[in-house]
């Protein structure tokens, strides 16, 4: 099959793939929409050390399952595979199993290619009303979810949104449905008045001097984005920390002890109502898409992904 896959040093558009064969409890699922995003960029610079099919947003059609119901059925998928039988997986954390894969990041190929394999169990089946071009959006959207998994927001909280990318743009809009006090800080007017046009509030990084928040919730996806975050939140004040990549952050952990500062990773987050939301329309994804390649034009699709100010790109498996 044709596949776009990192060798620890280059990524290569293959088309003499192997093709994926399901395990026991699995389904072979043929990929037709995979979007790029920044822990993809940040894989081909070193983070996690993954070889292989690169890509974990995606939404396909089942081909073999041991369920037949879902054969033919539109499908996303829940990125990680655990085991479902160690203490963390039957203490509720199945996303912190130490035995799982995870797609196109740790230990299993991923959504860039023309065929996936995943357990059945981390299958949703996608609203007919909700087009492939938002579902392959349920997976960050769901990421987006996962603050509010975290962090309980009370409305008179002053709430901000550091970073104006695709998965900021994403945390933005999911915050907002809570009614919380809520301002969106990034660097690029364009990307920000997307929010704007749904009501919500913006501001230029450039421009905050003297900001203070209750909440910060950090998708900078720069290591620089902590310290930022840090100058804006006031003591006793709750840091998320949404953005991965390669290489590590200097802190001054003596202020977070001094300031009080609750620390909060999140990280993976809930399908159902990501998929609700988008079948509701209740956000926008479809202003996030800058363009589509066919899975063919890979190479060059990554290399426009990681332009500056680029939004979402997509890649279609014909």
């Amino acid at each position: 099959m044709l596949a776009l896959v990192f060798d620890g040093e280059r990524l290569l558009l293959q088309g003499d793939y192997p093709r994926p064969v399901p395990s026991v409890g699995e389904a072979l699922v043929r990929v037709r929409l995979a979007g790029i995003c920044n822990t993809d960029l940040e894989i081909v610079r070193g983070y996690m050390g993954f070889r292989g099919v690169l890509g974990h947003e995606f939404v396909g059609v089942v081909e073999e399952a041991e369920d037949r119901s879902l054969a033919g059925r539109r499908v996303v998928g829940e990125i990680n595979a655990y085991c479902g039988e160690c203490p963390t997986c039957r203490a509720g954390r199945p996303t912190h199993c130490p035995n799982r894969t995870t797609l196109g990041i740790w230990g299993r190929d991923g959504a860039f290619a023309e065929y996936l394999t995943l357990p059945v169990r981390n299958l949703h089946v996608v609203p007919d009303e909700v087009p492939d071009e938002a579902a392959v959006f349920t997976e960050p959207l769901a990421a987006a979810l996962e603050v509010l998994e975290g962090v309980h927001l009370r409305p008179t909280d002053r709430v901000v949104v550091l970073g104006d990318g695709k998965l900021g743009l994403l945390v933005a809009q999911a915050l907002a449905l809570t009614g919380c006090d809520l301002l969106v800080v990034g660097h690029h007017r364009e990307k920000l008045a997307i929010l704007a046009r749904r009501g919500i509030p913006t501001m230029l990084e450039s421009e905050t001097e003297g900001l203070s928040a209750d909440v910060v919730v950090e998708c900078t996806g720069r290591p620089e984005g902590f310290a930022a975050a840090r100058r804006i939140l006031r003591p006793r004040g709750t840091l998320v920390l949404k953005s991965t990549y390669h290489g590590r952050v200097e802190a001054d952990l003596t202020g977070l002890v001094v300031d009080e500062i609750t620390l909060v990773g999140s990280r993976c987050g809930p399908f159902p109502p990501a998929l609700r939301l988008l079948q509701r329309g209740l956000v926008d994804v479809q202003s996030l898409v800058s363009e589509i390649y066919p899975l063919s034009r890979g190479l060059e699709a990554f290399a426009r992904a990681a332009q500056p100010g680029v939004l979402k790109v997509l890649l279609r498996v014909e």
